[in-house]
């Protein structure tokens, strides 16, 4: 059973292959955790070529663009999805044949993936909202993507919510603010995703 709030620092995720060897990914959590199969994975994906993606069969798959000058992915049933700026998203199944094309050097990405048996929900927010967890819930998590945050919750103190830092809430409310760091700071957004079986 998870804590009410883990916070996983992006210094702590671990380098991995790509399935099918084509890159490199960063590691957040994986539930549970060793072994190839898993319920749910978050992970920060380096794309440095074009190429296919791995296939992930019994899991469906949600992409968000962190940096990069975009790429468009081509998917064995002849649709595509481009993603150009930062935020953009796109959500597949993981058994569909996926050819990424980068359309101005590498990129790289925040990648889920959950498993078909469970329920998942995964939205872009803006900072200072305020969001209430649904219940029966196994997890939630907040991955800050271009500011930092201050995440607040009825469980635990305030916590300071680095860019590319996930946090992992297993109930109660949060609330979403965003740091200011000066004159010249951007307006964050916020990966945001339940899952409950």
């Amino acid at each position: 059973m998870l804590p009410a709030l883990k916070i996983i620092r992006k210094s702590t995720f671990t380098a991995l292959p790509w399935k099918n060897g084509g890159g490199i990914t960063h590691e957040a959590i994986r539930v549970p955790a060793g072994g190839d199969s898993f319920l749910w994975r978050v992970s920060v994906a380096h794309i440095d070529a074009s190429g296919p993606f791995s296939d992930f069969a019994g899991y469906r798959r949600r992409m968000v663009l962190l940096r990069g000058g975009g790429l468009t992915l081509k998917f064995g049933n002849g649709e595509k999805s481009v993603l150009r700026k930062i935020g953009d998203t796109v959500e597949f199944d993981g058994a569909m044949p996926a050819h990424c094309d980068l359309l101005d050097g590498p990129c790289v990405d925040l990648n889920f993936m959950v498993s078909k048996s469970l329920q998942a929900d995964a939205r872009i927010l803006h900072p200072d909202e305020s969001v209430t967890l649904p219940t029966p819930l196994e997890s939630a998590l907040i991955f800050g993507v271009e500011s930092p945050l201050l995440l607040e919750s009825d469980a635990d103190e305030p916590v300071r919510l680095e860019p590319w830092d996930l946090a992992v809430v297993s109930r109660g409310t949060v609330r979403l603010s965003r740091i200011e760091t000066g004159p010249l700071s951007v307006p964050g957004i916020v990966f945001f995703a339940t899952i409950s079986h």
